[in-house]
């Protein structure tokens, strides 16, 4: 452990020592590690730190490594701790997040300290039943409406990671068709939404941890938050947990599911005809907020198991509509 940092992490802490029990997981091309740390004599038994180290980064696992993708990483790290920072103390228990304990910097390494949700939400999950799914899109609900209407001061401009302006060379790789052809449309539609909010950006299942009934759950993992609708997280979402064939089966139920909690967490902020007239508009951007993921996938991964009937056939609706 570096040595400077275990000092500001002993002081953060008010703990006597700490030491690393546990590599969680190694960050995406090699730019660093999130450990867990066991305290001696701290409020805290454990905490988990996020080292963000810009001088390990190597091959990207795709081949992806350019100058494009070094760059909105940084800034993707730089969002990150802009949100602990600053927005992420505003989320209520039914958004819950990890708390946040402190962030240290040196030259190219950036820690960030965080609670250890495996104390409350312990279980990791990759394909969901049907009330696991409506625990997170409640997250989601209560998420969205939390931020509505919030500009992303210090935070992407424009959320999720795939968002067209920053995957330049992914468009490229495109093969010419309709989609590629009006991909741009598609994201203006999207940013031109009358009602916006907070995106977490990178929504996927891999990023909620769960109690152990899986009723309840929280969210990691902010590098991509920022501006935009919140179809775009909810889409993103059911397509990392559900299988294609899930996904069209149960889409009105979800999103009916999700617009109720929706309208609970907006309850203090819209008069019910506010609120209906952002329902009307967000149920209209599902379709388009999966396409324009689709048309990232076909660039990035065009095998990719989420490019199936479903995304599709989505697809297909949302230009033959333009």
């Amino acid at each position: 452990m570096n040595p400077d940092f275990k000092d500001f992490l002993l002081i953060k802490t008010e703990a006597k020592e700490c030491h690393e029990t546990e590599i969680i997981q190694s960050l995406w091309s090699g730019y660093g590690k999130i450990s867990r740390i066991k305290l001696t004599g701290a409020a805290f038994e454990t905490v988990v730190i996020k080292h963000i180290s810009l001088t390990q980064a190597n091959a990207h696992p795709r081949g992806w490594n350019t100058d494009n993708s070094h760059n909105r990483k940084v800034k993707s790290y730089q969002v990150e701790t802009n949100w602990y920072e600053n927005y992420n103390q505003l989320c209520t228990d039914d958004c819950r997040t990890p708390q946040f304990l402190g962030s240290f910097s040196q030259a190219q390494d950036q820690w960030i300290v965080l609670e250890d949700l495996d104390t409350q939400f312990p279980a990791r999950k990759q394909h969901l039943s049907l009330p696991e799914v409506k625990a997170c899109l409640k997250w989601l609900a209560n998420f969205h409406g939390t931020f509505i209407n919030e500009k992303p001061e210090g935070l992407w401009e424009i959320g999720t990671y795939w968002h067209i302006a920053t995957r330049p060379d992914e468009l490229a790789q495109m093969q010419a068709s309709d989609l590629k052809n009006k991909a741009k449309v598609i994201d203006e539609i999207l940013n031109n939404c009358q009602y916006q909010t907070l995106v977490h950006g990178d929504a996927k299942v891999a990023n909620f941890c769960f109690s152990n009934d899986g009723k309840s759950v929280a969210a990691v993992d902010f590098q991509y938050v920022g501006g935009g609708c919140g179809m775009k997280d909810v889409t993103y979402f059911l397509g990392s947990c559900l299988f294609g064939n899930e996904c069209e089966k149960y889409e009105t139920e979800l999103l009916d599911f999700y617009f109720e909690a929706l309208e609970i967490g907006c309850r203090d902020k819209f008069t019910s005809e506010e609120y209906k007239a952002l329902e009307q508009e967000w149920r209209a951007m599902f379709p388009v907020a999966s396409t324009d993921f689709t048309r990232f996938l076909l660039g990035w991964m065009p095998s990719h198991e989420k490019v199936n009937g479903y995304s599709l056939k989505l697809v297909e609706e949302v230009l033959e509509g333009l």
